[in-house]
């Protein structure tokens, strides 16, 4: 493929995509993720997109939100890792909040396994997952059908959720940065995942690498309210990513890194060995790991069982 059709083919993803990751183009135009880089500096220069921490988005600072059928074909691998390596944090019996999002579907299909479980959803996804779990327990908000992500949004979905007190709450988003923590497109989606957060005693986000860094219009959680982070590890030339990760743990966010190939805690509850990933700069007592002892702290245990109604 000639570069000039190959840089056409990228700014095609973006423009449908809103952002996607040098490893996802790479992978669809059939090329290195050196190649690409260079092409997405190319189409930088010309200001048809802009690099962001190991991706490219549309030009103009904050990204916007991408429908379900474009999230569902990006960083698959990753997303099923972080969903292998979340279920582990579940146990029999417990009863959470399972946000909208592609990365908490995959966690679904997995959860579907665990005994006794009760899960409280806005996303008609997550609820079509354990729809036949014979063992799972789903409870649905209430509120209006918001089509582009199939979730229920609005007064009705946030009243629904008054009053509710779960062990954890499963989210995931648009962007996450140690700054301003998670942060999603859409309003509406915003306002129920705080109603969401708000019922949880842990706070636990699924995000992978393209996502470390970027920043979006809504603040949903704020960095000091997330208990865990659950991401995959950024290519090794991903420096800012890194950096994120690194500004995440010192702020006191325990963090999972889970492998693309699928390394990781099982649902089950095995787990496999811990991997520790490497971060740019001093480490401050946050071990990041894949696997072993991931439901313990890994660092200072602060105690951040948050009363989000003070905000």
């Amino acid at each position: 493929m000639f570069a000039a059709e190959r840089r056409q083919l990228i700014l095609e993803m973006v423009r449908a995509n809103g952002a996607v990751s040098l490893r996802e183009l790479a992978r669809v135009v059939q090329t290195s993720e050196v190649t690409v880089r260079r092409d997405v500096r190319a189409l930088e220069a010309e200001g048809l997109l802009d690099r962001r921490h190991g991706g490219a988005v549309l030009p103009g600072g904050f990204t916007r939100e991408s429908g379900f059928p474009q999230k569902s074909h990006l960083a698959t691998a990753e997303k099923t890792a972080i969903a292998d390596l979340a279920a582990g944090l579940v146990e029999e019996g417990e009863a959470i909040v399972v946000g909208a999002g592609t990365t908490t579907q995959e966690l679904a299909r997995r959860l579907a396994r665990v005994p006794g479980l009760t899960v409280v959803t806005n996303s008609l996804l997550v609820a079509q997952a354990l729809a036949h779990a014979n063992r799972v327990e789903v409870v649905m908000t209430g509120g209006t059908l918001r089509g582009s992500n199939y979730a229920l949004v609005g007064s009705g979905a946030e009243q629904s959720l008054q009053g509710l007190r779960v062990s954890k709450a499963f989210l995931s988003g648009s962007g996450l940065t140690a700054e301003r923590g998670l942060s999603t497109s859409n309003m509406l989606s915003a306002s129920v995942d705080r109603a969401l957060v708000q019922a949880a005693a842990e706070v636990v986000v699924l995000a992978d690498h393209t996502k470390l860094g970027t920043d979006t219009m809504f603040q949903t959680v704020p960095t000091d309210v997330i208990t865990r982070l659950v991401t995959d590890e950024p290519p090794a030339n991903d420096d800012r990513a890194g950096m994120e990760l690194q500004a995440l743990a010192d702020q006191g966010v325990q963090i999972a890194v889970a492998g693309a190939n699928g390394a990781g805690a099982s649902s089950g509850g095995e787990q496999a060995p811990a991997r520790r990933a490497s971060l740019p700069g001093p480490r401050r007592g946050m071990t990041l790991r894949s696997g072993a002892g991931l439901g313990e702290p890994t660092g200072p245990e602060r105690g951040r069982v948050a009363d989000l109604r003070r905000r």
